[in-house]
């Protein structure tokens, strides 16, 4: 239960963080491919491990994880955690209305967090990527943790069992490095490709129609290119013996 809590406080962080991002750091730029399937697939999973507990992605089904080269058996045998079906959407583990008793609001939906998250420091991936990187322990923070892209954030590291805990170095308000306290599951490098995988998904489930949009438009403009080299040509050919 505890962990819960935690991991719901997290979560809403999360989708208020980005309002206070741009007097933060300078956001990282996020390794967005969602045309790569592998990193599409590890940041589902990881999705559905550490966000759909708190976090619902009411606008997502299952079975559109078959976009990313997943097959539905492979979703039902390790993707479904909270739902028996397939077919049904990305809805969150917590009651709604024990969350709302326990904090006074239900915790956001996620399907186009990363595409509703952008401000002048960049895109809404960037915000993510940067602020899930982070994280640093804070004795003085009620939650024990702080983080450089929103100062003050009232929420735990949800993610601090792969990353460690770290400290933030500072020389007076400027910030110098880190120094590691403990470690975590993963070194700093696979640390920040999975949050890169992470975000990926994100922006990904946002609209997982991009690549198609983009290759229908593609075909489009090349159609009304050629057809306008034949429009062009026939209309020369109607009026050359026009006086």
């Amino acid at each position: 239960m505890k962990k819960l809590i935690l991991s719901l406080v997290a979560a809403l962080g999360i989708a208020t963080g980005a309002q206070a991002a741009d007097a933060g750091i300078k956001w990282d730029k996020a390794p967005v491919d969602v045309s790569n399937q592998v990193s599409l697939q590890n940041g589902a999973k990881l999705f559905v491990n550490y966000c759909l507990s708190c976090h619902s992605a009411a606008f997502m089904r299952f079975n559109r994880l078959t976009d990313i080269g997943l097959t539905e058996q492979e979703i039902k045998d390790n993707l479904l955690f909270t739902t028996e079906k397939v077919g049904e959407t990305m809805v969150a583990a917590i009651d709604p209305k024990q969350a709302k008793a326990w904090f006074g609001a239900n915790p956001p939906d996620l399907t186009v967090i990363a595409r509703s998250r952008a401000g002048s420091g960049g895109s809404g991936a960037d915000y993510l990527y940067t602020f899930l990187r982070t994280f640093y322990r804070d004795d003085t923070k009620a939650t024990g943790w702080n983080n450089l892209a929103f100062p003050s954030v009232g929420m735990p590291h949800a993610l601090w069992e792969l990353q460690g805990q770290r400290r933030a170095v500072f020389d007076g308000e400027h910030f110098q490095g880190w120094e590691q306290i403990t470690p975590g599951t993963l070194t700093e490098e696979q640390y920040d490709q999975a949050v890169g995988d992470l975000v990926n998904y994100l922006q990904w489930m946002g609209e997982p129609g991009q690549q198609a949009r983009v290759r229908i438009g593609t075909g489009v403009l090349i159609f009304l290119g050629i057809f306008i080299l034949i429009a062009w040509r026939l209309n020369a050919a109607f009026w050359k013996d026009v006086k």
